[in-house]
């Protein structure tokens, strides 16, 4: 079990020193043969580097979604199809909803677009593919945040379920308050997709909602790009442009006239980075999560 970043390294260190076609031979015959399951977590799996982890070791990672207050929720299968990006469905036990919340007098209301468990999905007419808050119910869901009765009250929806947007336990014991900034989700194609957290992840340029957790797959089949964080600094014209705050390989250098050029074929136009940051090092936690407020804080003061 790893997060991303250590896979990504992995596969770095592996491009550097395993040139030999018999070193990487030996390399797949062992994890194949030595290795019965290999597991991301903690942080959207770029679709690359799926796939690059698949060719080098034969194994394709089991990708799965849970925090602290829920356990595990949503998984792809150990035995089946691994839907590269997508979470999966429900475990044992598990409900989750997709809503969209509408605030009205002073109460709240959703809209459910989907709805599941281990046994299927059901999904509202005409709403399939659209992205609302993820909810989840459960006996793995925890009870209540200790000694807090305001925050455990707007952590759960009147009728009971989890909203995923309440930071983890350890974000409020820290910094004494909580940011209810929900994880954007959406059902098609039989299985879950986490498009990203609500407020940072959800980038609205010119009345379209991009999701950056998609642009960064996309950027991350760039062969210079090895990390790549995507923010949305405010803009008075757009409302919020597209910036890429990259890593990149050593000895490579990259513009965003080469960017736009590279994805012109593959990016929906509104969706390609108009501004590109490169770093030696993308920071991320110990979790191997980046900050995105502090990254918009650090590059874009104003």
């Amino acid at each position: 079990m790893a997060v991303p970043t250590i896979y990504a390294k992995l596969i770095e260190y592996y491009d550097e020193h395993f040139s030999q076609p018999r070193v990487q031979d030996f390399v797949r015959a062992f994890c194949q043969e030595n290795i019965r399951l290999m597991v991301s977590g903690s942080a959207a799996l770029p679709v690359p580097v799926l796939k690059k982890w698949k060719a080098i070791t034969g194994h394709t990672l089991l990708e799965r979604y849970g925090m602290t207050e829920i356990g595990m929720a949503l998984s792809n299968p150990l035995r089946g199809v691994r839907v590269p990006g997508s979470v999966g469905t429900p475990l044992p036990g598990v409900e989750v909803r997709i809503a969209a919340e509408k605030v009205k007098g002073g109460g709240r209301s959703y809209t459910i677009h989907a709805q599941g468990d281990e046994h299927g999905t059901q999904v509202t007419p005409g709403l399939e593919g659209q992205e609302g808050e993820l909810l989840v119910r459960g006996s793995s869901v925890f009870r209540e945040y200790w000694n807090r009765p305001k925050e455990t009250r707007e952590a759960f929806t009147p009728d009971g379920w989890f909203r995923t947007g309440w930071e983890q336990l350890w974000c409020l014991i820290l910094s004494n308050q909580i940011s209810p900034e929900g994880d954007t989700a959406a059902y098609h194609d039989g299985v879950y997709w986490i498009k990203g957290r609500t407020s940072v992840d959800i980038i609205k340029n010119g009345g379209f909602k991009i999701s950056a957790l998609e642009v960064e797959r996309q950027l991350l089949a760039h062969p210079h790009i090895t990390d790549v964080a995507v923010i949305g600094p405010p803009d008075v014209v757009w409302g919020q442009r597209v910036s890429a705050v990259v890593q990149l390989r050593r000895g490579e250098m990259l513009s965003v006239k080469e960017l736009k050029e590279w994805a012109r074929d593959t990016m929906a136009p509104y969706t390609i980075p108009t501004e590109l940051i490169v770093v030696e090092e993308i920071p991320r936690n110990q979790m191997g999560k980046v900050n995105k407020k502090e990254l918009l804080q650090r590059f874009y003061p104003a």
